[in-house]
């Protein structure tokens, strides 16, 4: 019984995940989670970046520069604010990027193109390559101290991209979909971006 539970688990993850190239989600567990194909790089500049630290299932400290990272980022299909997903270098044999870490972070009620404070942030941590998930599963769990926006690009164009910043901890582990293993994320800070049409 055990084995099919996991099986519908799995199973379920990976549509999820298949189901994000073709419609934008949000960052709720309970939802597909952003997975699609980037450019290495994440903003103009140079200057995205991602440093977590997680504990619990896995220990690890990141520091992830522009050059390692793929970025993206929108509204929140609900409107209720901010997604921003930032992959990590291939952790995988050299040149394979099916194998790496995704970070996804929902900013509650964080508007385009506006800075706030104590920002209520759901994050989904997603093992490509391994079928695993953990999510915190909610805007309750994890906090943005601060969120910053810039412009980036020309502006007149119908995209309109601009460079978020944030920095933040979670007071409750993320889950797995089965809830049996979990990961801390006690601190994050990332720099990546949001494209709006």
């Amino acid at each position: 019984m055990r084995a099919a539970v996991t099986i519908v688990l799995v199973v379920s993850a990976l549509t999820c995940i298949e189901g994000i190239a073709k419609r934008p989600t949000s960052v709720h567990a309970s939802e597909a989670l952003p997975v699609t194909a980037e450019a290495s790089g994440c903003l103009p500049d140079g200057k995205g970046f991602l440093r977590a630290r997680l504990r619990g299932a896995l220990n690890l400290d990141l520091d992830w520069h522009d050059s390692e990272i793929a970025c993206s980022g929108d509204a929140r299909p609900n409107g209720s604010g901010l997604r921003v997903s930032i992959a990590g270098p291939a952790r995988g044999r050299p040149g394979d990027p099916s194998r790496r870490i995704r970070f996804v972070f929902g900013l509650s009620k964080v508007a385009e193109g506006r800075g706030a404070q104590l920002v209520p942030t759901n994050v989904t941590l997603i093992f490509e390559g391994e079928q695993r998930i953990f999510a915190t599963r909610g805007d309750d769990k994890c906090s943005s101290d601060v969120v910053e926006q810039s412009r980036v690009g020309a502006p007149g164009n119908t995209a309109r991209t601009w460079r978020v910043a944030a920095r933040g901890f979670c007071v409750v582990p993320a889950t797995t979909l089965s809830g049996d293993a979990r990961i801390l994320l006690s601190r994050f800070d990332f720099a990546g971006r949001a494209v709006f049409n």
